[in-house]
Protein backbone atom coordinates (compact mmCIF):
# COMPACT_ATOMS: atom_id res chain seq x y z
CA UNK A 1 0.00 0.00 0.00
CA UNK A 2 1.35 3.35 -1.14
CA UNK A 3 0.53 6.03 0.87
CA UNK A 4 1.28 9.98 0.28
CA UNK A 5 1.54 11.99 3.64
CA UNK A 6 2.66 15.13 4.91
CA UNK A 7 4.51 15.57 8.21
CA UNK A 8 3.90 18.87 9.80
CA UNK A 9 4.23 20.09 13.53
CA UNK A 10 2.51 23.09 16.01
CA UNK A 11 5.19 23.70 18.21
CA UNK A 12 7.19 21.03 17.69
CA UNK A 13 4.25 18.57 18.60
CA UNK A 14 4.68 16.38 15.29
CA UNK A 15 2.45 14.64 13.32
CA UNK A 16 1.98 12.32 10.11
CA UNK A 17 -0.83 13.70 8.31
CA UNK A 18 -2.64 11.47 5.73
CA UNK A 19 -5.44 12.17 3.25
CA UNK A 20 -7.72 9.24 3.76
CA UNK A 21 -10.80 11.08 0.90
CA UNK A 22 -8.17 11.09 -1.85
CA UNK A 23 -6.53 7.60 -1.28
CA UNK A 24 -7.75 4.55 0.21
CA UNK A 25 -6.39 3.91 3.65
CA UNK A 26 -6.90 1.14 6.10
CA UNK A 27 -4.20 0.87 8.90
CA UNK A 28 -3.18 -1.58 11.70
CA UNK A 29 -2.30 -0.69 15.02
CA UNK A 30 1.29 -1.98 14.33
CA UNK A 31 1.35 -0.19 11.19
CA UNK A 32 0.42 3.58 13.14
CA UNK A 33 3.16 2.15 15.44
CA UNK A 34 5.73 1.63 12.51
CA UNK A 35 5.04 5.07 10.89
CA UNK A 36 5.32 6.46 14.36
CA UNK A 37 9.03 4.95 15.15
CA UNK A 38 11.88 7.87 14.61
CA UNK A 39 14.53 4.83 13.47
CA UNK A 40 12.48 2.95 11.32
CA UNK A 41 9.67 4.95 9.99
CA UNK A 42 8.35 8.48 9.35
CA UNK A 43 8.41 9.53 12.87
CA UNK A 44 5.70 11.36 15.01
CA UNK A 45 3.81 11.84 18.31
CA UNK A 46 0.50 11.57 16.68
CA UNK A 47 -0.85 10.18 13.34
CA UNK A 48 -3.88 12.31 11.70
CA UNK A 49 -6.11 11.20 9.36
CA UNK A 50 -8.85 13.40 7.40
CA UNK A 51 -11.47 11.73 6.33
CA UNK A 52 -15.21 12.35 5.06
CA UNK A 53 -17.77 13.15 8.10
CA UNK A 54 -20.18 10.67 8.71
CA UNK A 55 -22.97 13.84 9.58
CA UNK A 56 -23.83 16.59 7.45
CA UNK A 57 -22.97 19.18 10.39
CA UNK A 58 -19.31 18.55 9.89
CA UNK A 59 -16.96 19.39 6.54
CA UNK A 60 -14.30 16.38 8.06
CA UNK A 61 -13.77 13.52 9.84
CA UNK A 62 -10.44 13.78 12.31
CA UNK A 63 -8.84 11.21 13.51
CA UNK A 64 -5.79 10.99 15.65
CA UNK A 65 -3.66 7.96 16.91
CA UNK A 66 -0.96 7.84 19.35
CA UNK A 67 2.57 7.00 18.75
CA UNK A 68 1.35 3.34 20.80
CA UNK A 69 -1.19 2.63 17.54
CA UNK A 70 -4.34 3.60 19.81
CA UNK A 71 -6.65 5.71 18.40
CA UNK A 72 -8.10 8.67 21.08
CA UNK A 73 -10.39 11.46 21.64
CA UNK A 74 -8.72 14.50 20.46
CA UNK A 75 -5.92 16.67 19.93
CA UNK A 76 -5.22 20.65 19.98
CA UNK A 77 -1.95 21.20 18.04
CA UNK A 78 -3.34 18.49 15.69
CA UNK A 79 -6.49 20.20 14.94
CA UNK A 80 -4.55 23.13 13.78
CA UNK A 81 -2.58 20.79 11.54
CA UNK A 82 -5.40 19.39 10.25
CA UNK A 83 -6.89 22.97 9.01
CA UNK A 84 -4.08 24.06 7.71
CA UNK A 85 -3.57 21.04 5.81
CA UNK A 86 -6.98 20.80 4.06
CA UNK A 87 -6.34 24.55 3.25
CA UNK A 88 -3.18 23.72 1.84
CA UNK A 89 -4.31 20.36 -0.35
CA UNK A 90 -7.33 22.61 -1.35
CA UNK A 91 -10.14 20.57 0.26
CA UNK A 92 -11.66 23.01 1.36
CA UNK A 93 -12.15 27.34 1.06
CA UNK A 94 -13.58 27.91 3.87
CA UNK A 95 -11.84 29.90 6.78
CA UNK A 96 -14.30 28.40 9.44
CA UNK A 97 -14.51 24.33 9.70
CA UNK A 98 -16.42 22.36 11.61
CA UNK A 99 -14.80 18.93 12.33
CA UNK A 100 -16.15 15.55 13.96
CA UNK A 101 -13.61 13.73 16.53
CA UNK A 102 -14.54 10.87 18.31
CA UNK A 103 -14.93 13.54 21.58
CA UNK A 104 -17.31 15.44 19.54
CA UNK A 105 -17.34 18.22 16.95
CA UNK A 106 -14.83 21.23 17.16
CA UNK A 107 -14.82 24.33 15.14
CA UNK A 108 -11.17 25.35 13.34
CA UNK A 109 -10.58 28.86 12.49
CA UNK A 110 -7.93 29.99 9.93
CA UNK A 111 -6.67 33.91 10.74
CA UNK A 112 -5.51 36.23 8.04
CA UNK A 113 -2.15 36.17 9.94
CA UNK A 114 -1.90 32.28 9.19
CA UNK A 115 -2.62 31.37 12.95
CA UNK A 116 -5.34 29.22 13.99
CA UNK A 117 -8.11 29.00 16.55
CA UNK A 118 -9.64 25.77 18.24
CA UNK A 119 -13.16 26.31 19.60
CA UNK A 120 -12.44 22.87 21.76
CA UNK A 121 -15.44 23.27 23.49
CA UNK A 122 -16.83 23.16 26.90
CA UNK A 123 -14.01 21.43 29.61
CA UNK A 124 -15.21 18.29 31.20
CA UNK A 125 -14.62 18.18 35.03
CA UNK A 126 -17.47 15.83 36.08
CA UNK A 127 -15.16 12.82 37.58
CA UNK A 128 -17.68 10.15 36.17
CA UNK A 129 -16.94 11.48 32.39
CA UNK A 130 -13.32 12.20 32.30
CA UNK A 131 -13.00 9.36 33.56
CA UNK A 132 -11.56 9.62 36.78
CA UNK A 133 -12.72 7.99 39.95
CA UNK A 134 -14.01 10.12 42.38
CA UNK A 135 -16.44 10.49 45.47
CA UNK A 136 -17.71 14.04 44.27
CA UNK A 137 -16.38 16.54 42.07
CA UNK A 138 -13.71 19.14 43.22
CA UNK A 139 -10.98 21.98 41.86
CA UNK A 140 -7.84 19.71 43.22
CA UNK A 141 -8.34 15.54 44.46
CA UNK A 142 -5.44 14.18 46.47
CA UNK A 143 -4.06 11.35 44.93
CA UNK A 144 -1.46 8.33 46.33
CA UNK A 145 1.30 7.68 44.74
CA UNK A 146 4.54 5.34 46.27
CA UNK A 147 3.64 6.48 49.79
CA UNK A 148 3.36 10.16 48.49
CA UNK A 149 0.03 12.54 48.27
CA UNK A 150 0.13 14.68 44.90
CA UNK A 151 -3.01 17.62 44.56
CA UNK A 152 -3.85 17.61 41.45
CA UNK A 153 -6.58 19.07 39.34
CA UNK A 154 -8.89 16.37 36.79
CA UNK A 155 -10.29 17.49 33.48
CA UNK A 156 -11.34 16.16 29.82
CA UNK A 157 -10.02 18.63 26.99
CA UNK A 158 -12.29 15.51 24.98
CA UNK A 159 -9.54 13.47 26.55
CA UNK A 160 -8.08 12.79 30.17
CA UNK A 161 -5.47 15.22 31.77
CA UNK A 162 -3.98 15.32 34.84
CA UNK A 163 -2.39 19.07 36.28
CA UNK A 164 0.06 19.23 38.71
CA UNK A 165 1.26 22.65 40.03
CA UNK A 166 5.13 22.79 40.43
CA UNK A 167 7.51 25.45 41.29
CA UNK A 168 9.76 25.01 38.42
CA UNK A 169 8.92 23.25 35.49
CA UNK A 170 12.06 22.64 34.37
CA UNK A 171 13.19 20.89 36.88
CA UNK A 172 9.61 18.86 37.46
CA UNK A 173 9.57 15.00 37.31
CA UNK A 174 8.16 14.46 34.23
CA UNK A 175 10.05 11.51 33.18
CA UNK A 176 9.17 9.65 36.10
CA UNK A 177 5.72 10.87 37.52
CA UNK A 178 4.50 11.19 34.07
CA UNK A 179 3.83 7.35 33.48
CA UNK A 180 3.13 7.04 36.92
CA UNK A 181 0.11 9.05 37.10
CA UNK A 182 -0.75 8.32 33.31
CA UNK A 183 -1.35 4.58 34.27
CA UNK A 184 -2.72 5.47 38.19
CA UNK A 185 -5.91 3.03 38.58
CA UNK A 186 -7.69 5.99 39.49
CA UNK A 187 -7.75 6.87 35.91
CA UNK A 188 -9.40 4.00 33.87
CA UNK A 189 -8.43 5.48 30.34
CA UNK A 190 -5.25 6.40 31.72
CA UNK A 191 -4.40 10.31 31.70
CA UNK A 192 -2.24 12.92 29.84
CA UNK A 193 -0.39 14.88 33.14
CA UNK A 194 0.92 18.30 32.83
CA UNK A 195 3.15 19.90 35.10
CA UNK A 196 2.52 23.64 35.52
CA UNK A 197 4.49 26.43 36.80
CA UNK A 198 2.32 29.74 37.30
CA UNK A 199 4.73 32.82 36.62
CA UNK A 200 2.07 35.28 37.21
CA UNK A 201 -1.79 35.04 36.30
CA UNK A 202 -1.57 35.77 32.77
CA UNK A 203 1.51 33.48 31.86
CA UNK A 204 2.03 29.99 32.58
CA UNK A 205 5.05 27.56 32.01
CA UNK A 206 4.15 23.45 31.07
CA UNK A 207 5.88 20.57 30.38
CA UNK A 208 3.83 17.50 29.04
CA UNK A 209 3.72 13.79 29.78
CA UNK A 210 1.56 12.85 26.91
CA UNK A 211 -0.68 9.20 26.88
CA UNK A 212 1.22 6.76 24.65
CA UNK A 213 3.26 9.30 23.55
CA UNK A 214 5.41 10.48 26.10
CA UNK A 215 7.04 14.17 26.73
CA UNK A 216 6.12 16.02 23.38
CA UNK A 217 7.20 19.75 23.02
CA UNK A 218 3.83 20.85 23.19
CA UNK A 219 -0.16 19.37 24.15
CA UNK A 220 -2.55 21.63 23.10
CA UNK A 221 -5.49 20.32 25.10
CA UNK A 222 -2.91 19.86 27.97
CA UNK A 223 -2.17 23.67 27.40
CA UNK A 224 -6.10 24.22 27.51
CA UNK A 225 -6.47 21.98 30.54
CA UNK A 226 -3.83 23.48 32.70
CA UNK A 227 -5.60 26.90 31.97
CA UNK A 228 -9.14 25.60 33.09
CA UNK A 229 -7.40 23.91 36.10
CA UNK A 230 -5.81 27.59 37.06
CA UNK A 231 -8.52 29.54 36.33
CA UNK A 232 -10.96 26.97 38.65
CA UNK A 233 -8.58 26.98 41.24
CA UNK A 234 -8.66 31.05 41.12
CA UNK A 235 -4.71 31.19 40.20
CA UNK A 236 -5.23 32.54 36.57
CA UNK A 237 -7.44 35.01 34.77
CA UNK A 238 -9.36 34.05 31.60
CA UNK A 239 -6.68 34.85 29.11
CA UNK A 240 -3.41 32.88 29.33
CA UNK A 241 -0.20 32.49 27.30
CA UNK A 242 1.29 29.07 27.84
CA UNK A 243 4.56 28.61 27.03
CA UNK A 244 5.83 24.92 25.73
CA UNK A 245 9.09 24.06 25.13
CA UNK A 246 7.80 24.09 21.97
CA UNK A 247 6.62 27.53 21.98
CA UNK A 248 3.80 29.30 22.91
CA UNK A 249 -0.24 28.96 22.82
CA UNK A 250 -2.74 31.66 23.88
CA UNK A 251 -5.56 29.99 26.28
CA UNK A 252 -8.89 31.61 27.29
CA UNK A 253 -11.82 30.61 28.55
CA UNK A 254 -14.85 32.77 30.22
CA UNK A 255 -15.90 30.09 32.55
CA UNK A 256 -18.42 27.06 33.00
CA UNK A 257 -21.05 27.01 30.01
CA UNK A 258 -17.95 28.53 27.66
CA UNK A 259 -15.84 26.96 25.12
CA UNK A 260 -12.13 27.36 25.53
CA UNK A 261 -10.20 29.13 22.58
CA UNK A 262 -6.51 28.24 21.67
CA UNK A 263 -4.89 29.96 19.25
CA UNK A 264 -1.16 29.10 17.72
CA UNK A 265 0.98 28.48 14.91
CA UNK A 266 0.45 25.52 12.40
CA UNK A 267 3.70 24.36 9.97
CA UNK A 268 4.30 21.88 6.91
CA UNK A 269 7.52 20.37 7.19
CA UNK A 270 7.67 18.36 4.16
CA UNK A 271 5.80 15.83 1.77
CA UNK A 272 6.77 12.27 1.24
CA UNK A 273 5.16 8.97 0.19
CA UNK A 274 5.74 5.46 2.12
CA UNK A 275 4.93 2.10 1.08
CA UNK A 276 3.37 0.14 3.88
Amino acid sequence: MNLRFTKMHGLGNDFVVIDAIGQRVSLTAEQVRFIADRHFGVGCDQLLLVERPQTTSAAFRYRIFNADGGEVEQCGNGARCFARFVRDKGLTDDDRITVETLAGPITLQIGADGQITVDMGEPVRDPTEIPFTAAEQRALYPLELDGATLDIAVVSMGNPHAVLRVDDSDSAPVGSLGPAIENHPRFPQRANVGFMQIVDDHDIRLRVWERGAGETLACGTGACAAVVAGIVNGWLDRRVTVALPGGELVVSWDGPGTSVMMTGPAVTVFEGEMNL
